[in-house]
């Protein structure tokens, strides 16, 4: 009789340690689950994934108007800069600027090479090389003839001063609607073919306003 309650009383003693393992059993299962759904949601903020909803929702300080296709996010920039977006051009039209930005492109490197960028001898090589003529205008603001604008460069403000770089800035009316615009300075020289600004015709307009 002594042997079975000794039995009993062993058999009664392992049943509570069978129920603690279980319990830890499920409590470190449980442990994993949370850390895998945990490294799941850090992977995809990794990729840079996120729900249609939290990609709307501006972050603290964000602007609330962003435009597409603006790179730093500035509100506006496009309705701003949009003096700086030349006109569409016919193909035709823009077939007819190529060719003449074909023509005085070797000019200006000419020009270039030779250190001649300035305004003067701008204007009488492309008048007497090439053929183009001045713009000439009433007392309007109406163009009487001529084509051509040679003037030099915009001026900018540098240590508390405006100074106004060598080298010259050239404007060509091909069509209404197409245009050559280019310049020649110390470090380089360009002309391409594109439609008229805004508000400054054929003329590169400055940067800012």
């Amino acid at each position: 009789m002594v042997r079975m309650t000794r039995m009993v009383t062993s058999t009664r003693r392992r049943r509570p340690r069978i129920a603690v393992s279980a319990l830890l059993m499920g409590a470190a299962l449980a442990a994993l689950t949370a850390c895998g759904e945990q490294r799941h949601g850090t992977t995809t903020a990794a990729t840079g994934s996120t729900s249609p909803e939290a990609s709307q929702t501006p972050g603290p300080g964000a602007s609330p108007y962003v435009e597409p296709g603006v790179v730093d996010g500035a509100p506006h920039n496009g309705e701003n800069n949009a003096y700086r977006r030349p006109g569409d051009m016919s193909p035709a039209s823009e077939e007819a600027a190529q060719a003449e930005a074909a023509r005085i492109g070797p000019v200006l490197k000419r020009l270039h090479k030779a250190k001649k960028w300035d305004p003067e001898s701008v204007r009488a090589a492309l008048t007497g090389e090439l053929g183009y003529k001045i713009e000439k205008y009433g007392s309007k603001g109406k163009v009487l003839s001529g084509n051509l604008i040679v003037s030099e460069m915009r001026s900018r403000y540098e240590n508390d001063e405006y100074v106004t770089p060598e080298g010259t800035m050239i404007g060509l009316r091909v069509r209404d609607d197409a245009c050559v615009t280019a310049f020649v300075q110390p470090t380089n020289y360009e002309a391409k073919a594109n439609g008229p600004f805004m508000e400054t015709g054929c003329m590169e307009p400055p940067v800012g306003h």
